[in-house]
């Protein structure tokens, strides 16, 4: 079975780029979210494997919306995605339950290396 992925960035031109990537090497791509409220909704109509999510919203930030799916579903994966300069919130994202995370402007091999690495962790690897 594919492992099924959303994909959180307001800019279209990242989640375009990011699903291409995706979809080239075989996983389901099964929303696109342009916002913090439509990532919440699309998460759980769409109950992904994986969650890429852009650190910066217009509606909220990445951090919010982490917490929101962490409540609803703590065992999907979530990848965030930041700009160079975001480190605090990146270490934040982490310790509040976030998988891993890519530092934009990113290569295609580092993208399928972090979210195949990301799903490979199981639940034992946390504790």
């Amino acid at each position: 079975m594919k492992n099924r992925i959303l994909i959180v960035d307001d800019s279209f031109y990242m989640r375009t780029m990011l699903k291409n990537m995706l979809t080239d090497a075989g996983y389901e791509v099964v929303g696109e979210a342009a916002n913090g409220q439509q990532a919440l909704e699309m998460a759980t109509d769409t109950k992904p494997d994986l969650i890429t999510l852009d650190v910066i919203l217009p509606d909220n930030t990445g951090l919010d919306v982490l917490k929101g799916i962490r409540q609803e579903q703590p065992d999907v994966k979530v990848v965030m995605c930041s700009a160079v300069g975001q480190e605090v919130i990146v270490n934040e994202a982490l310790e509040s339950g976030a998988t891993a995370y890519i530092v934009k402007p990113f290569s295609e091999e580092k993208v399928l290396e972090i979210v195949g690495s990301a799903l490979q962790e199981s639940d034992s690897d946390q504790a």
